[in-house]
């Protein structure tokens, strides 16, 4: 469904079509994979942009193996919508939906999550450090860590209050030594339930991924798989440190939050299930099973014999997934997109951590 927002008149100017409805390929990917999963999956990736998914939900339809999306019946802002219609009018006019009349649902996620400044646009995120904090008030205490999971460096970690769902977290990446700054990482409590990430460099200049040689965060969509929508508490006991809270304040700190959020999360009536936290996987499988397709897979969404996509691929290594081997022998999508019939709208070469290929198509 289109609808017209420019016109022909005696001017000149030419009818261009805005897409209220796009359409998003389900592709099975593995055994168990079902298109009722993959929905659960498109409904976190959107969640994690800020869609609200309203109870009475009539912007997801299915029809056979295509998932139609409306996104003004989605619970987003209207900057949200205004992002995603730039998005979606890029993504009309690409060889592949031009010829299916859709995108494939992987491609769409991986666009959603994997280009950090779709992420940061669609979902609102300031363009810098100065303007984002100016919406919150921190608190004086902070704690100090210097044994992290992620961040190679030592970290100063601050907080406002949390007043429903509205909170900032902002962890600063410090030399040890010189007490320099690096870089900054934030997280911000979102209406529907889900966690906004946000990097930023050492000018407070927001940034596609953090710096592999301070942090392993890399971009924010790993940021979303290492939380799981969730306040994490240190996983490693930290020393105590003069002018910051103890270990244990700022651990039982960090615990108050997080089931405050969670109890928060459980009473919403609209949204995700946050009752079924493992659902976010869902949302993982839908853009690792794109990135890294199996030939099973790509003979779906290329339309061609399972025969021709391995010879076509015939010199080609592939390998199996750390996490899920079920998905059996992957490609690697930077190896193959030359060789599809058809060409997608370009993806981010990573979507997790830092990319050689960092795709913008809003701005």
């Amino acid at each position: 469904m289109f609808v017209s927002f420019n016109h022909q008149d005696d001017n000149g100017f030419v009818a261009i079509k805005k897409p209220t409805t796009l359409h998003l390929k389900w592709n099975k990917a593995y055994p168990d994979d079902t298109i009722e999963k993959s929905v659960i999956g498109l409904k976190w990736g959107l969640s994690y942009i800020g869609a609200r998914l309203p109870k009475a939900l009539n912007g997801i339809i299915i029809t056979n193996d295509i998932i139609s999306i409306d996104i003004n019946q989605l619970g987003f802002s209207e900057s949200a919508i205004e992002k995603l219609d730039l998005l979606h009018s890029k993504i009309i006019v690409s060889d592949e939906y031009l010829i299916n009349n859709s995108i494939d649902l992987g491609r769409y996620i991986s666009l959603l999550l994997g280009a950090s400044e779709h992420y940061y646009e669609i979902s609102g995120t300031p363009k810098t450090l100065t303007k984002l904090m100016s919406n919150y008030t921190l608190l004086p205490q902070k704690g100090y860590v210097t044994r992290s999971t992620v961040s190679l460096m030592h970290r100063s970690i601050q907080f406002s209050e949390q007043n429903g769902f509205n909170q900032l977290f902002v962890s600063q990446e410090i030399d040890s030594i010189s007490g320099s700054i690096y870089e900054y990482e934030t997280i911000e409590l979102l209406t529907n339930g889900q966690l906004r990430f946000g990097i930023f460099d050492f000018n407070g200049n927001r940034k596609n991924s953090a710096d592999a040689s301070h942090s392993n965060a890399g971009k924010p969509a790993k940021c979303m798989w290492c939380h799981e929508s969730t306040i994490n508490q240190m996983f490693i006991p930290q020393n105590d440190y003069l002018g910051y809270l103890t270990y244990t304040e700022f651990q039982n700190t960090l615990i108050n939050y997080r089931e405050s959020n969670r109890n928060l999360k459980l009473n919403l009536t609209s949204g995700v299930d946050f009752s079924q936290t493992q659902q976010h996987t869902l949302t993982e499988l839908l853009y690792i099973s794109f990135m890294e397709p199996s030939a099973e897979r790509l003979s779906l969404e290329w339309n061609l014999p399972l025969t021709q996509v391995q010879n076509l691929l015939s010199s080609l290594p592939t390998h199996r997934h750390a996490e899920f081997p079920f998905l059996g022998n992957l490609y690697d999508r930077n190896d193959i997109e030359n060789l599809a019939p058809f060409q997608g709208l370009s993806v981010s070469s990573s979507v997790r951590e830092p990319s050689a290929l960092e795709v913008n198509h809003i701005n």
